[in-house]
């Protein structure tokens, strides 16, 4: 029996348990509906950037009390260490050793490299298990009217940017409501709309129709903290220009302000600062809609973000320790670039003030929320549902490992099976690329490669490398499928 075949073998078996544990753990439920559900997906967020994770110089008051009011991880990893695969592996299920997207690649004149029409994404299962389905926020799995298209992906509803790229500017000309681009002729000559903002009223209006009936699926994929750094000069904003007490930036001799309407941020800490809590008080916002419509103890709510800190337009991670003392960030197959706050709300139902230590990613979602829907009919993915352990947290849930790769800074690969951790950079230019180890149980920083020391573990290591990387003539990666280094 071949590797590959094993590990399908096992993951089904596996899937199967998990399945049959989760149905019969689900909480009694007096309406007859199944549970709504609600993703909330930061951009560029890093795993020490809020206060219930260790963050000291930004506040996150909403997000602290849902972690005290709920479960919060703290072994939960990203797709990927950038926007794109980190979203498809969300979507499909799947590592980035088996997605249609696996990096960000860009198509004019708006849009990203869109994800394959045989892809299935676990919205489109949940439209089938009855879910109205709606995404609020930044896209980039697919330019409008493409395979990836939101709508062709399983959404009833899409309102937000459809590029990545585009969302750098939080004054756009224009957002999309499904195929209607929404023109916002405020931001052609001037700054009147935000982004962020509008996304977000969008999303609570939607919030706000929901009643106890028809379960819904709401994927709020908000844009901050991710660069650009813009943000309404409020309080807030002025708040953390005092505290901070920095020198402001001067900005390049002839270039004082960027590319069309997105002005230069002399503050960039406090801009930060100001988006992290400005996303903080939209998921405030939303958990109190819930309670006021007395849907919070048949919602289950999880918040998390797509990869590491960033170090763009003058961001400064280290500043803030954003990667909680992890090494890397944005970009990095390190820990620092994939590790992310979850932290799941669900009341009555996750037991206040709990800590998950399992070993989860983004592709476990997949099985979840469909375990969460008592969908009969999981498909086999790369995920292990991790509904039980939120009944359950010292329940343990095993992976036989996960991977990731990176398509970017000459291509990197990175493995954890249990506490072992592998990386390999450079595998789109160096045949051979050595692989660099690390013991997470002693070593989370991974400060100490230990490769010399275990060769059988680096053996053993090489191997997965090769089962895991299911070669893609769109996404050639190592040096021997001919990858071109970014």
């Amino acid at each position: 029996m071949n590797s590959r075949l094993a590990y399908y073998l096992y993951i089904t078996v596996f899937l199967g348990l998990i399945q049959s544990t989760a149905s019969a753990q689900m909480p009694n439920n007096s309406t007859g509906k199944q549970p709504n559900i609600i993703f909330i997906l930061a951009d560029d967020l890093g795993y020490g950037d809020l206060g219930c994770y260790g963050q000291q110089k930004i506040t996150t008051p909403n997000l602290d009390k849902m972690a005290a009011e709920g479960m919060r991880f703290t072994q939960f990893y990203a797709g990927d260490a950038v926007c794109a695969p980190s979203r498809c592996a969300f979507m499909t299920g799947m590592h980035t050793g088996h997605t249609s997207i696996r990096g960000n690649k860009g198509v004019k004149p708006e849009g990203q490299f869109p994800m394959a029409a045989t892809s299935t994404t676990f919205v489109q299962l949940l439209q089938k298990q009855g879910y109205h389905t709606a995404a609020f926020g930044k896209w980039g799995l697919g330019f409008i009217g493409s395979d990836g298209d939101p709508n062709r992906k399983g959404f009833d509803l899409f309102y937000g940017y459809n590029c990545q790229t585009l969302a750098h500017n939080y004054y756009p000309d224009h957002l999309w409501e499904n195929q209607n681009k929404i023109l916002l002729p405020g931001n052609v000559n001037g700054r009147t709309d935000y982004s962020a903002d509008l996304i977000h009223q969008q999303a609570m209006q939607y919030l706000d129709k929901q009643q106890l009936g028809q379960p819904f699926f709401t994927y709020l994929t908000y844009t901050l903290p991710h660069g650009d750094l813009t943000v309404p000069h409020d309080s807030v904003y002025e708040h953390y220009v005092t505290l901070f007490n920095n020198k402001p930036l001067v900005p390049t001799e002839g270039k004082p302000k960027k590319e069309g309407n997105k002005p230069f941020e002399p503050y960039p800490h406090a801009a930060y600062a100001a988006m992290v809590s400005r996303l903080d008080k939209y998921v405030g916002e939303i958990l109190a809609l819930l309670k006021d419509k007395k849907l919070d103890e048949h919602t289950l709510v999880l918040f998390s973000s797509d990869n590491g800190p960033h170090r763009e337009d003058g961001n400064d991670p280290d500043y803030f320790n954003s990667n909680g003392n992890l090494k890397g960030i944005k970009r990095d197959l390190y820990e620092g670039g994939i590790r992310e706050p979850l932290i799941a709300y669900w009341k009555g139902t996750v037991k206040p003030k709990t800590v998950n230590t399992n070993v989860t990613a983004m592709w476990d979602l997949f099985p979840t929320f469909l375990n969460v829907a008592n969908d009969k009919n999981i498909p086999q993915t790369d995920g292990v549902s991790i509904l039980p352990t939120l009944f359950k947290p010292s329940m343990v849930i095993k992976h036989p490992y996960l991977y990731w790769e990176l398509h970017e800074s000459g291509g990197k690969q990175a493995i954890r099976l249990g506490d072992w951790k592998a990386v390999k950079l450079q595998v789109s230019v160096l045949p051979n690329s050595p692989i660099e180890l690390y013991n997470l149980a002693i070593d989370p920083a991974e400060h100490t490669n230990v490769a010399a020391k275990y060769p059988a573990m680096v053996k053993q290591m090489e191997q997965l490398f090769k089962e895991a990387h299911q070669p893609d003539v769109n996404w050639p990666l190592l040096a021997s499928e001919g990858a071109q280094p970014n």
